[in-house]
Order: C-alpha cells, then sequence, then structure tokens
C-alpha cells in the first residue's frame, strides 16, 4: 500500500500540470459532493429535563403534572422530600425536551448544540436555564450531558384584558455547545477491508462514471459498483494511509450522469420546476379562461304624483360574463425547456393555467417527461 500512496502523490501532480494546461470541456464535481462514505454520519440525540429560573412564563402545573412529578424525583435525589398532600404552584419551570445531533467521530470531552423546546404549557423559555439533562441515543445508552443557559430569539407581551403580542416562537430556545459529549459512537471506519461509496442521488450513470474514474487513477480493480448507489473501493489498512487515500478519492472530479427528465408541481404554492431534458411531441395547445362577473345594486321606483303610492326599493342583478381571446401555439416535435417556457408566457398563463397545460400534455402523450405533483 505505501506503493499506492506514492502512486497516488505522483498522479496528483500529474493531474494539476494537465488541469493547468488545459480548459475542461465537461462540467464535473467533486465524489466529496457526490457520494458520501458508508458508516461515516451523525446520530440523534434526545433528553428530557427541566428549564428553571423562568420569570413566572414555566408551566402551569394544573394542566401539566409531570411537571411536579419530574420536581419531586429531582428533589428527592437530593435529599429533599415533599409531603403527598401538598402540590406546589410553580411557575418558574417548565418541562423541556432537548435534542441534538451528533457528528461522526466525535470524541470524549468535545461539546456540540442543543435544541430546547417546551412540551407543556409555558408561555416562554426566555431566562431559563437548563438542568443537567442526559441526551440519549436510539439504543438508549447516554451519549451527551447537557446544560446551560438558554438562547431564545422569541418573545411575548401579554396584557391584563388578555391582548398579547408573540414574536417568533418563544417556547424554543437553543445552547451554543450546550451539551458535552461522554461517550463515543462505534464505527468499522478503520477496521473495514474497503471504503464504500454512496451516491447522494441513486444513478448506474453517475456509478459507472465513479468506478471508470477510481480505476482509471489507481488501477483496476480497485473500485467496483455494487449497485445504483453503492461504490466499494478497496483501501489501505493503515489509517493514517487511509485517510490520505479517501482525500484523494474525494478530490477526484466525476462528470455525473443527466438527471432524468422531470416536471415537479407543487399544488400548494404553485411552483413549477421543469427539468432541462423535458421534450414535448408536436401538439397544439389553446388555453383561455371564462370570467363571471354578478353585482348587486338596489334601484328605487318612485310613484307618480297625487297617486296615492309609496316609494319602494327593488334589487337588480347584472351579470357580465367575459371571456378573453384564447390564443393557440403549436409544439413541434423534440421542443426544449426553453421553447416551452416562452410559449407559455406568450399567452400570460399562470401558474396554475400552467399546470393544467402541463396535465393536459401528459394525458395526451406528449409530454416526454415524468410529472410529479407533490
Amino acid at each position: 500500500m505505501t506503493a499506492l500512496i506514492k502512486k497516488l502523490v505522483y498522479l496528483n501532480s500529474a493531474l494539476v500540470i494537465v488541469c493547468l494546461g488545459s480548459t475542461p470541456i465537461v462540467y464535473a464535481e467533486h465524489v466529496k459532493d457526490l457520494a458520501s462514505v458508508a458508516g461515516v454520519r451523525s446520530n440523534q440525540l434526545v433528553g428530557y429535563g427541566l428549564v428553571v429560573g423562568l420569570n413566572g412564563t414555566g408551566d402551569q402545573t394544573s394542566q401539566a403534572p409531570f411537571t411536579i412529578q419530574s420536581i419531586r424525583n429531582m428533589l428527592t435525589q437530593f435529599g429533599v422530600s415533599i409531603p403527598a398532600n401538598v402540590n406546589p404552584q410553580l411557575k418558574n419551570v417548565a418541562a423541556v425536551t432537548v435534542t441534538a445531533e451528533l457528528p461522526p467521530f466525535t470524541k470524549s470531552g468535545q461539546t456540540i448544540d442543543i435544541t430546547v423546546s417546551s412540551i407543556g404549557n409555558a408561555a416562554s423559555l426566555r431566562g431559563g436555564n437548563l438542568l443537567m439533562t442526559p441526551l440519549r441515543g436510539i439504543d438508549g445508552e447516554v451519549y451527551a450531558i447537557a446544560q446551560g443557559n438558554l438562547i431564545v430569539g422569541g418573545f411575548g407581551v401579554e396584557g391584563k384584558d388578555g391582548s398579547k403580542i408573540t414574536v417568533n416562537v418563544p417556547s424554543s430556545g437553543r445552547i451554543p455547545n450546550g451539551a458535552s459529549v461522554e461517550r463515543e459512537v462505534p464505527n468499522n471506519f478503520a477496521s473495514a477491508p474497503y471504503i464504500a461509496l454512496n451516491l447522494n442521488t441513486p444513478d448506474f450513470t453517475t456509478a459507472s462514471r465513479l468506478v471508470e474514474g477510481i480505476n482509471k487513477l489507481l488501477g483496476e480493480g480497485i473500485a467496483q459498483a455494487v449497485d445504483s448507489v453503492t461504490i466499494k473501493v478497496a483501501a489501505p489498512v493503515d489509517i493514517s494511509q487511509r485517510i490520505a487515500f479517501l482525500a484523494t478519492l474525494e478530490a477526484l472530479d466525476v462528470e455525473p450522469g443527466d438527471a432524468p427528465a422531470r416536471v415537479i408541481v407543487n399544488s400548494r404554492t404553485g411552483t413549477v420546476v421543469i427539468g432541462s431534458r423535458v421534450r414535448v411531441l408536436p401538439a397544439a395547445v389553446s388555453h383561455g379562461s371564462l370570467t363571471v362577473t354578478i353585482s348587486e345594486r338596489s334601484q328605487v321606483s318612485q310613484p307618480n304624483p297625487l297617486s296615492q303610492g309609496q316609494t319602494v326599493t327593488t334589487p337588480k342583478s347584472d351579470v357580465q360574463v367575459d371571456q378573453p381571446q384564447s390564443r393557440m401555439f403549436v409544439f413541434n416535435a423534440g421542443v426544449d425547456l426553453d421553447t416551452i417556457v416562452r410559449a407559455v408566457n406568450q399567452v400570460g398563463a399562470a401558474p396554475g393555467d400552467l399546470v393544467a397545460i402541463l396535465e393536459a400534455l401528459k394525458q395526451a402523450g406528449a409530454l416526454r417527461a415524468d410529472l410529479i405533483v407533490i
């Protein structure tokens, strides 16, 4: 493997010289932007704790009995017992959940950021202090201990008449470096005989090109594609050589495969995203809208003089139908994204109209793309 590392250094120098002397023709991306190393990932932590020191904005214990139960349990550990017939009415304590993300390879003694959120009916956590809270992983083991003063970006003001103003979310806050890591997450990065690269977007073309690029740089048989996501790469056993080996792989440039032809429609916001690979078959499209306006007004009926009649009010309805002139445009065979957008803009179609046009083209078999509605 030492000879392999020397070969990598030599090839890297050669690649730098080639890159400086030529202009790239295609757009390529680094492997570190296309794939991630299997097993090198973050882990989610969660815990339950108490925030104290609030200015009367804590949980209403009558509606959140678990807060009082937590206080009783905490005081019992310190040798303080509360009589069973006593129900403390505290307003400066809130029960919270504490969440954090444990990055890969984090060592004991390092600190991570935490997020604190109220699970009771506390009005605000501003000015509170989180008591020591263990953070557990999915396996139930404690990986970090959290404690500290909260930073809350929101606030709320309430008047005696019930009116109130709230800015942002005062019932949630963060503590930068608020948790100390107590346990490391085990991984087999140093002991596995190979490194597995998982593509962020599954694609057989990208996987094939990645294998080809690695084997061209390091030698045939170094990399093998398992499927459209995973590529297995033989790696050095020595950990220092493995780090340098992986750094070389991450810096490798690979041209990813073309994205599939898709049209993404967000039905809630009206957002439409059309991929550059979208094509249409010959089709004629006509789209128009019909506007019906109904207005109500009152009309006064005045009797003739000396007729002993009465003045009355009669309703009158005006109905107006407006149908703007509809335009028809023709799509030729294989038109691209620019032509589609330009043609739709010429008729002044709104996002909702564009969705209707795309759905009609798909049903007619003229849209050569996947129409995805989210």
